[in-house]
C-alpha cells in the first residue's frame, strides 16, 4: 500500500527542504492564475449571451461594460498588492477581515472563499469537459465520469507537490497565453490596417428582449466572473520562494495585465469586428475565426482554451487547503488541515477539496451552466470584507501614505460593495440564494468547531499552581488480553510492576474460546482477576469501553497506546495494550 502511494505522489520529503519546495515567479504564475486567466472564456461568454437578446441595442454596451469590469480589475488588483505586502502570511479576505473588522466578519469572508474555490475547481473541469466534449460529441454521456477523472488527475498532481503541480500547469497556461495574446495581436493589426469596422446592426439578430438597465446590469453582474481567482496570490504568499512578498506583488501585477489585456482585447475585437456567434459556437471560437481562419491556428487557440479551462482547478488546490489550514491554526476547523503531507503540502485540504468537487460535479450532473450562477456572490462578498477591512487597517496603522491607500482601498470597498449587490439580486433566482445560506451555515459550523477545541483545552489545562501533597496513589491496571502466551505474560509483568490492583479482560468473540483461555489462565496467570466480556457482534473495542464505563469517571486517550484515565476512588485507571514485533 505505501509503494503505490509512494508511486503516486512520490516519496516523504524532509522539511529542511520546505524553502527548495517554493515556486518561483515563473512557476508561481502557472499555479495561481489558470483560473483567473481562463475565466476569460466563460465571461466573454456571458457578456454576449446577456446582451445579444436585446439585438444590436445590447451588443453596443459590450464595450462600456468591459471597460466597467477592466477599471474593477485595476482597483482590485492594486488592493490586493497592498494586501500582499501588509499580510506576509497569507490568508488573504479571512486574514483582513478578521483582524480589521472582527472574527465574525472574518469566518463570513472564509466561508465565502472556501465555498468559492470548490466551485471553481467544479465549473472549471465541468466546462472543459463540456469544451472537449462539444469536439467530440461521443464523450457527451461520459462528461461526469471525465470531469471526475480530470479532478483525480489534478489532486494526485497537486499531493505530489507544488513545485511538480506548478511544473504540470505551466505548458496550458503558458500555451493559452501566448496563443490567445498572438490572436489579439493579429486581430489589432487587421483592425488597424487591413479590415474595416463591422456593423453590429447589420449583424446582430433581432431583439428578443428590450433593452433595459436590468438587463445591463445583469449582464455587468455575469461579466464579473471575469475577476474570479485574482486574490488567489494574496492567499498563497508563503508558497513563493523569498523575498515571498515581492516575488507574489509582481506575479499579480503581471497576472493582473494579461487578464486586462487577455478581456479587453477580445471585447474590443469583437466589437470592432461586429462578431456574432452561432447557435452551437461560443463567442471567442468566434472571433478566433474571424481573426486567424478556420485553418491550424484556430484549433491552436481552441485547444489552448480547452487546455487551460481543464486545469484552472488547479487554483483551488493552491489556496483552498492554505485558507483552510489558517482556520485550523486558528481552531475554527479541525487541526489535521493545518499539518502539511509527506511532500510538504496541505494533502488533507486538497483530498477535502476534491471531495467536495466530486459531489458537485455528481449532484449538478456536470453540467456547468448550473453551477456558474453560483460564483459571484462569495467571490465579491470576499472582495468587499478584504477592501474594508485594508480600509481600517490603514486607519489604524497610519503609516506613511496611509491616506491614499485608505482611499484606493474606500474606492475598492464601494466598488465591490456596489457590485456585491447587483450580482446577489440579479442572480438570486439562479442560484445565489443557495450561497447565500451556505455562508451562515459555514460559519456556524466554525464557531462549533472552536468551541469543542475550547472545551478540550479547559479540560486538559494544567491548574494555574502545581498540586502539592502526597504524590498519587498506584493506577489501576486493566489488561486486555487475546489468549495465554508468552507476550501476554511480559504485559502482566509490566502491569504488575507499576500497580498491584491489575485485572486481565477477556473478550469472548467465539463461544466456547473463554474456557480455554480460564483455564490457562488459572496456571499462568499469577492470582490476577480475569473478567470475560461476551461479545455477540464480534466487536473487541464496544464491550472493552463498556467495561471501562462501569468504572466511573472521565476519559482520556493517548496517542502512542490506548490511555484510558478515570477517577476510581482517588486513583486512575489505565488501559495496558500488549504490542508485539516480529523481527
Amino acid at each position: 500500500m505505501r509503494s503505490l502511494r509512494e508511486f503516486l505522489i512520490g516519496p516523504p520529503i524532509p522539511t529542511r527542504r520546505l524553502a527548495s519546495e517554493r515556486l518561483s515567479k515563473f512557476r508561481a504564475l502557472a499555479a495561481f492564475s489558470p483560473d483567473a486567466l481562463s475565466s476569460v472564456a466563460y465571461a466573454n461568454q456571458e457578456i454576449y449571451l446577456g446582451l445579444v437578446a436585446a439585438g444590436a441595442a445590447g451588443l453596443a454596451f459590450a464595450w462600456p461594460i468591459a471597460l466597467g469590469i477592466g477599471l474593477l480589475l485595476g482597483v482590485l488588483a492594486l488592493s490586493y498588492s497592498q494586501t500582499i505586502h501588509a499580510y506576509p502570511s497569507g490568508g488573504g479576505s479571512y486574514t483582513v477581515a478578521r483582524e480589521n473588522l472582527g472574527t465574525n466578519w472574518g469566518l463570513i469572508a472564509a466561508a465565502a472563499l472556501l465555498i468559492d474555490y470548490v466551485l471553481t475547481a467544479a465549473v472549471s473541469l465541468t466546462a472543459g469537459v463540456a469544451a472537449i466534449a462539444s469536439a467530440f460529441p461521443i464523450l457527451w454521456p461520459w462528461r461526469i465520469e471525465l470531469a471526475l477523472f480530470l479532478l483525480a488527475v489534478i489532486t494526485v498532481a497537486n499531493l505530489r507537490g507544488i513545485r511538480e503541480s506548478g511544473a504540470l500547469m505551466t505548458v496550458p497556461v503558458y500555451l493559452f497565453v501566448v496563443a490567445f495574446l498572438g490572436m489579439i495581436a493579429v486581430g489589432l493589426v487587421r483592425a488597424a490596417f487591413i479590415d474595416p469596422p463591422g456593423s453590429l446592426a447589420a449583424a446582430a439578430p433581432p431583439a428578443a428582449l428590450p433593452l433595459s438597465l436590468f438587463l445591463v446590469m445583469h449582464t455587468f453582474a455575469s461579466g464579473c466572473t471575469a475577476l474570479t481567482g485574482i486574490e488567489a496570490i494574496s492567499n498563497g504568499v508563503p508558497a513563493f520562494k523569498p523575498p515571498e512578498s515581492r516575488n507574489a506583488d509582481l506575479t499579480l501585477r503581471v497576472m493582473a495585465i494579461l487578464m486586462g489585456a487577455l478581456f479587453l482585447g477580445s471585447i474590443f475585437l469583437t466589437q470592432h469586428f461586429a462578431v456574432i456567434a452561432g447557435p452551437e459556437e461560443t463567442i471567442l471560437s468566434a472571433l478566433a475565426r474571424r481573426v486567424l481562419g478556420g485553418g491550424p491556428l484556430y484549433f491552436v487557440v481552441q485547444a489552448a482554451t480547452l487546455l487551460v479551462l481543464a486545469v484552472a482547478a488547479n487554483t483551488s488546490f493552491a489556496d483552498f487547503p492554505r485558507v483552510a489550514s489558517i482556520l485550523a491554526r486558528d481552531g475554527f476547523l479541525p487541526s489535521p488541515l493545518s499539518q502539511l503531507g509527506d511532500r510538504l503540502v496541505f494533502s488533507n485540504g486538497m483530498l477535502l477539496l476534491a471531495g467536495l468537487s466530486a459531489v458537485l460535479i455528481v449532484v449538478f450532473r456536470g453540467d456547468s451552466h448550473l453551477l456558474i450562477p453560483l460564483f459571484a456572490v462569495g467571490v465579491f462578498l470576499a472582495f468587499s470584507l478584504s477592501q474594508a477591512g485594508m480600509v481600517r487597517h490603514w486607519i489604524r496603522l497610519r503609516g506613511r501614505g496611509w491616506q491614499l491607500k485608505a482611499l484606493t482601498n474606500g474606492l475598492g470597498a464601494a466598488t465591490t460593495i456596489a457590485t456585491l449587490c447587483v450580482v446577489a439580486v440579479s442572480k438570486f433566482r439562479e442560484g445565489a440564494w443557495i450561497v447565500l445560506l451556505l455562508i451562515p451555515t459555514i460559519v456556524i459550523m466554525f464557531r462549533m468547531v472552536r468551541g469543542h477545541y475550547r472545551e478540550t483545552r479547559k479540560q486538559l489545562a494544567l491548574p494555574a499552581v502545581p498540586r502539592a501533597g502526597a504524590p498519587p496513589p498506584p493506577p489501576r491496571v486493566i489488561l486486555p488480553i487475546s489468549g495465554v502466551h508468552r507476550g501476554i505474560l511480559e504485559a502482566l509483568d509490566f502491569a504488575k510492576s507499576i500497580s498491584r490492583d491489575v485485572t486481565a479482560v477477556y473478550i469472548e468473540i467465539h463461544p466456547g474460546d473463554a474456557r480455554r483461555v480460564r483455564e490457562a489462565w488459572k496456571e499462568w496467570g499469577q492470582d490476577v482477576t480475569l473478567e470475560i466480556l461476551e461479545s455477540p457482534y464480534r466487536s473487541i473495542v464496544d464491550p472493552l469501553l463498556d467495561y471501562l464505563d462501569t468504572l466511573d469517571g472521565q476519559l482520556a486517550q493517548g496517542l502512542a497506546l490506548l490511555y484510558r484515565r478515570r477517577r476510581h476512588g482517588h486513583g486512575r485507571v489505565i488501559v495496558d495494550i500488549p504490542f508485539y514485533l516480529r523481527h
